[in-house]
């Protein structure tokens, strides 16, 4: 938030952080819900590119369609596993997986 918004915010009395802090996570877990962020958004991303439905991609995964919309939408209850046989079903490979989450690692200095 540039400090435009965020001194009138303040100054009102509001307290400005990040996600982080306000859901009261370690880094690990941050770490963790970003990998798991950025996966979902890759699914949505290889799906689109493919000109597949969310129909066509739950028969590739022997799921539904709605499972596939929890999917791209990062839900809690979607497993980080079925992300990974989501994206090997779109036709990633183990290379494109470790690709797909690179920057995340150096953002966050490992």
């Amino acid at each position: 938030m540039d400090k435009s918004k965020r001194k009138p915010l303040e100054a009102k009395g509001w307290k400005v952080g990040t996600v982080e802090e306000f859901l009261g996570l370690t880094a690990e877990e941050a770490a963790y819900l970003e990998v798991k962020l950025a996966l979902s958004r890759k699914i949505r991303e290889l799906r689109r590119e493919k000109k597949l439905t969310q129909v066509e991609v739950a028969k590739l995964l022997k799921s539904s369609q709605s499972r596939v919309s929890k999917i791209e939408a990062g839900d809690a209850t979607v497993s980080l596993d079925l992300l990974v046989r989501s994206l090997i079903a779109l036709g990633a490979s183990t290379r494109d997986l470790a690709r797909f989450t690179a920057h995340l690692s150096r953002s966050a200095g490992s």
